[in-house]
């Protein structure tokens, strides 16, 4: 019987150093819905193993780094490459993805600290009607408001961090979801309002406005979109407050 998965998105496979992949999937479908997955580590160069094309993001490429859509027909590896045991695949990415997600509102907090600090410096070099735009109340409103929201995410998400270390994934899941949508959500508007500061140039290539509105909004979707994560907000909210009354 011919076996046949294509694999979008993955990420890294365009890179020449990039000599194994590590293939999540389901092993048993009858099984527990937290033991169906198993991963298994599968050499790029495994016969069957193809790497189709680059998938661009808004355009951009990440080259050589990459996002590859890659098909695997019929390949086979050894028994031994199954990491940890069969069934203990979605155990093995919920470890990586608690702290990976908090590692992703960081990195989404930085930048838009980046932008907030270009959007300003912008204001005050550029004119119209007569007088700066940082005196606009508009511009001041935007950069108020980005300080509050960049500020707020921050918080949410060094307690987040906190719980993750003191309590575990587990006991903190609910608010690792909740910065999983809170600190894109909010890069994404503090970059709009900075590349609109910036006018035609937020969108070129001279700044990073673009690439960073392209970033925040991608990791929307990556390590699970934001209706999964509000989806997990509401049922553990359900568990909390019904709870006593069941």
């Amino acid at each position: 019987m011919l076996l046949m998965e294509k694999k979008w998105w993955t990420s890294g496979a365009g890179d020449p150093r990039c000599k194994v992949c590590i293939l999540m999937g389901v092993s048993d479908s009858n099984a527990d819905p937290h033991k169906k997955h198993s991963m298994i580590l599968v050499p790029m160069d495994s016969p069957g193993v193809e790497k189709i094309r680059p998938l661009t993001v808004f355009g951009y490429d990440d080259a050589p780094h990459g996002h590859l859509e890659v098909h695997f027909k019929n390949v086979r590896v050894p028994k031994g490459n199954l990491l940890l045991g069969e069934g203990r695949g979605f155990e093995i990415a919920q470890g990586r993805l608690g702290p990976g997600r908090i590692h992703h509102c960081m990195r989404a907090i930085g930048m838009a600290e980046r932008c907030l600090e270009l959007m300003v410096n912008r204001v005050f070099q550029r004119t119209a009607f007569g007088q700066k735009l940082a005196n606009q109340g508009t511009i001041r409103q935007d950069v108020a408001y980005s300080r509050i929201e960049i500020d707020q995410a921050r918080l949410l998400t060094l307690k987040a961090a906190y719980s993750m270390d003191t309590v575990g994934n587990i006991v903190a899941r609910d608010q690792i979801a909740m910065i999983k949508i809170v600190a894109p959500t909010m890069l994404c508007r503090v970059a709009d309002r900075a590349i609109q500061a910036h006018g035609g140039a937020g969108v070129s290539q001279d700044f990073i406005l673009a690439y960073a509105y392209v970033a925040a909004r991608t990791l929307r979707l990556a390590d699970g979109p934001d209706e999964v994560h509000l989806r997990q907000v509401a049922l553990l909210e359900y568990k909390k407050q019904m709870s006593p009354k069941l």
